[in-house]
């Protein structure tokens, strides 16, 4: 199969996988549900994900894709990290507060196991937390924040409540409407210029 059409039939898949797991939730949706929905095989769906976790597992860090790549490129190339953190911040929230980080995130909560939110964790917050810091300890050394190298973990602690605060709980449990883009804009900004604010370099 062609990369672009076996490209196609796993947007499909997933598009798929996540109409049968807000109707069924993470215990209820078998590969076969997918599968027919999808209008694909039940062998190519154990063929390509192996099993219905690694299927999710797939949800997930498809679903955060974009977030990883442009923290890694700025580690990568080593590019100007207040920038890259100007824009993760807007890109994070859009990921986070969107209609399929809703619908993992209600079916992990759901899920007895607690095989999707291990999956959530993972392949999300703690991979995205790893390259944030990352990135943050490139802002220090370009003289851009100050923050001792014990307090790493704080500094994106902080930002991270900041930036998200209670909005991906309250999307979850329905109490907050998806935010608009300039919503997003406004809350992202803020909260870098709080982080700047609270680790301002002193120059003497």
């Amino acid at each position: 199969m062609r990369d672009d059409t076996r490209a196609q039939r796993q947007s499909q898949i997933e598009t798929a996988a996540y109409a049968v797991l807000e109707e069924k939730g993470f215990s209820g949706a078998s590969m076969l549900a997918i599968a027919r929905r999808a209008k694909a095989s039940n062998e190519t769906l154990y063929s390509w994900y192996g099993d219905k976790n690694g299927l999710f597992h797939a949800l997930v860090q498809r679903n955060a894709q974009d977030v990883r790549t442009l923290l890694e490129t700025c580690l990568q190339e080593g590019g100007e990290a207040l920038g890259t953190l100007a824009r993760f911040g807007p890109l994070l929230l859009s990921v986070l507060a969107g209609p399929r980080a809703v619908a993992l995130n209600r079916a992990a909560a759901a899920d007895p196991g607690g095989t999707l939110g291990a999956a959530s964790a993972t392949n999300g917050r703690e991979t995205i937390k790893t390259l944030l810091t990352g990135v943050l300890i490139q802002a220090r050394d370009q003289g851009a924040l100050a923050f001792g190298d014990t307090d790493t973990d704080a500094v994106a602690e902080t930002y991270l409540s900041l930036l998200i605060g209670d909005l991906q709980i309250r999307r979850v449990i329905g109490r907050a409407p998806v935010p608009d883009a300039d919503t997003i804009r406004e809350r992202a900004e803020r909260a870098l210029a709080q982080l700047r604010a609270l680790y301002a370099p002193t120059h003497v």
